[in-house]
């Protein structure tokens, strides 16, 4: 079952779901019917509601007990009993069956128009009597006073066949060239003909003449609308005993009072089809009109649209159960759909237990799934060019992205990405064939994807087998290469190990020390499976342990080395970044800005004009880096500090650029280097000379502990 809600009206799709097939067994369904879900949840109102191929029209019996339906391959009619919620008999016919009605209140006599001209009239128990008429016809009605079937087709006259009689009567000539639908009106029988010119003709069968006409043709024309011949009419209804509804082959309902030549109201269904079918819903005042796409329901006093139901395929007839809010639909598929829609009635008695699930469901609402929407985030816009959409109705806002039409997004994506087919299409025959040459003899060739891993571990399993056979009872352990479940690490190229991340490059010296340790502690198990003596296992685990203390210094070594690798890199890229930024930096105004050197107003980022710095009065010049200089000072010792001082006598910026320095440093003389290298060689004497007296702390301490004490006696 699937809920819908157009214009706040909840409608109920009882026939929505999978369609089981004909030729399946009993058994077959139950099994299907516990495996999968879909089958589970399908709500089967009437048991076989289908029709092999196409179902072309369907009625309900006065007495509301039997359903009828008439489709097609082959020609058939079938009836549903809805006490019994099944079928009740299904009959097959000649030919294509173009309408029928129901003479009777149950399914006991019915008739039957038929592609081949033929008339056929069935009773209880079957096939009753059939007859001729001269042309092709196309639908008919029955006069109940006098027991008159009036025949309307590619003609025209209007045929007449008294039932009563059992013989043709006089034919009613008209003006029209054909006649398309008729209809009889129930309060004073007046007989309606719409024509392929869009006219009504009205007759009275007491005098038989016609007694009105209706030009409908030109009130369905709108300003604007571009026709290529004049509308005809497709549909006929009476309502009562004066009002009457119109369809015509462009797709607008008029509405008359036959007391007026000009329609009341004017309904288009703007698809440009033919109205297929008309009914009145005299409890709610609605007028129900189908074409092949859309069913509407709207206000026959004001046009105003009470809900709509599109289904999946073409409509062709539309019958409302009596009384109630149920509908069926025929349609260009197996499946006859029933729509139930509590707000136009209540469920028929023979399936009242819908009210009360409908009721459920409208207490406990589930979120709505949009199956004709595809949900994009704003990054799939910018990768399909369709950032321009948002905020128009092509998009709706939903969390972090947006909903959009699926039909809309796979043509944008067939337009972005024309040859995604051709590549998905390559890929699936080189999968074909490489599944084909897992027949053959196999050779040991690495993958594609992550070749350096899989020859690691290759080499690891060799060793592994090669102990197993070693061992009496071993049993080698199946390796990731010939796991199925890290199949797809060699085989898609989203997988690729990154050997330059900053990841990789930690993470690696730690997995190659612990493969080494687990190839010597397989050759250690090998050799002590050889051997027979403990003293030699023993000799053997303490020199491993050794091995494994120098294999963990060894990789905390690498480690260290690759984190100063990845530092220094990482300051030599900032030191890069630094530099184009010095490049590209404008020069600001000191008194526009504030004192701050680095700050950027919005105003001259958008307007992108250079600016010049301006020395103050009374102030030296600077250069941009000087804070950060300051900075640095601050944090060196004493002695460098000095040594700057010293060193550094002038410093001078280039105001083109902004990031060249020069630095000069003053000539020693002679005297000044023989004085400082005097210095240095008596420094290096005193230290020679200078005696450690660290061993002498411990007896210093008792010393003076002594001293003091003997100072106290």
């Amino acid at each position: 079952m699937q809920v819908s809600s157009v214009n706040d009206v909840k409608i109920y799709n009882l026939s929505h779901g999978k369609c089981l097939p004909e030729w399946l067994s009993d058994r077959k369904k139950r099994q299907l019917q516990k495996k999968d879900v879909d089958i589970q949840r399908r709500i089967e109102l009437i048991q076989d509601f289908e029709m092999p191929t196409v179902c072309t029209s369907i009625k309900v019996s006065r007495d509301g007990q039997f359903i009828l339906a008439a489709g097609t391959y082959k020609p058939r009619f079938r009836c549903y009993d809805t006490y019994q919620l099944s079928l009740k008999f299904e009959r097959c016919l000649d030919s294509d069956i173009v309408a029928f009605d129901i003479l009777s209140d149950d399914y006991s006599k019915l008739v039957f128009l038929l592609s081949d001209r033929y008339v056929e009239f069935h009773s209880q128990y079957g096939y009753y009597y059939k007859t001729r008429i001269p042309k092709f016809g196309r639908d008919f009605s029955y006069h109940y006073p006098s027991c008159d079937l009036y025949f309307v087709g590619s003609s025209s006259e209007i045929y007449r066949l008294n039932l009563e009689q059992g013989r043709f009567l006089n034919s009613f000539q008209t003006d029209a060239i054909e006649h398309n639908v008729c209809d009889i009106n129930p309060v004073h029988h007046l007989f309606a003909s719409g024509t392929s010119e869009g006219r009504v003709e009205c007759w009275d069968p007491r005098v038989r003449k016609r007694v009105g006409l209706l030009d409908c043709a030109l009130s369905s024309l709108r300003e604007g609308m571009q026709i290529l011949s004049l509308p005809s009419i497709t549909a006929l209804k009476f309502n009562g005993p004066l009002s009457i509804a119109v369809g015509t082959s462009t797709g607008q309902v008029l509405l008359y009072d036959l007391r007026s030549n000009q329609p009341l109201l004017v309904k288009d269904h703007f698809y440009n089809l033919p109205i297929k079918s008309l009914n009145f819903h005299n409890e709610m005042d609605l007028v129900v009109s189908a074409d092949a796409k859309i069913i509407k329901m709207w206000n026959k006093d004001n046009g105003k649209v009470f809900s709509s139901i599109q289904t999946e395929s073409n409509i062709n007839d539309v019958c409302i159960y009596p009384n109630s809010g149920m509908m069926f639909t025929a349609n260009e598929d197996p499946k006859m759909n029933t729509f139930y829609i509590p707000a136009l009635g209540p469920a028929p008695r023979w399936c009242s237990f819908l009210d009360s699930l409908t009721e459920e469901l409208e207490e406990s609402p589930e979120c709505t799934v949009y199956d004709d929407y595809k949900f994009v985030t704003r990054k799939d816009l910018e990768t399909l060019g369709l950032s321009h959409l948002v905020g128009s109705s092509l998009l709706r806002a939903y969390m972090h992205g947006y909903f959009m039409d699926i039909r809309l997004y796979h043509k944008v994506k067939s337009l972005a990405n024309p040859f995604a087919f051709e590549e998905y299409r390559k890929d699936k025959i080189r999968q074909k064939i490489e599944e084909t040459r897992t027949q053959r003899v196999q050779v040991k060739t690495l993958p594609k994807v992550n070749k350096e891993l899989a020859l690691k571990l290759m080499e690891e399993g060799d060793d592994e087998v090669d102990l197993a056979s070693r061992k009496k009872k071993g049993k080698a352990l199946p390796t990731i290469l010939g796991d199925n479940r890290f199949k797809v690490m060699f085989e898609n190229p989203d997988y690729q190990v990154d050997e330059q991340s900053e990841e990789f490059r930690l993470l690696n010296p730690i997995v190659s020390k612990v493969s080494q340790k687990r190839k010597k502690k397989l050759h250690l198990l090998a050799k002590q499976d050889a051997a027979s003596q403990e003293e030699e296992e023993e000799e053997e685990g303490r020199a491993s342990s050794e091995e494994s203390s120098d294999d963990d210094k060894s990789w905390v070594e690498e480690v260290r080395e690759q984190r100063r690798l990845l530092h220094e890199e990482g300051r030599d890229r900032r030191r890069q970044e630094r530099k184009v930024a010095d490049r590209n930096t404008i020069l600001l105004d000191s008194k526009r800005s504030g004192g701050d050197e680095t700050s950027i107003t919005a105003e001259n980022i958008k307007n992108n004009q250079p600016q010049f710095y301006q020395i103050k009065s009374g102030e030296e010049f600077r250069s941009f880096k000087d804070v950060a200089h300051k900075q640095k000072l601050q944090k060196a010792s004493l002695e460098e500090r000095l040594k700057l001082e010293h060193s550094e006598t002038n410093n001078l910026a280039d105001t083109s650029v902004g990031s060249k320095q020069l630095t000069f440093t003053l000539k020693k003389s002679e005297q000044q280097k023989k004085q400082q290298q005097a210095e240095r060689d008596h420094h290096e004497e005193r230290k020679k000379l200078r005696r450690s007296a660290g061993h002498l702390s411990s007896a210093r301490g008792r010393g003076r502990a002594g001293s003091r004490g003997r100072g106290r006696h």
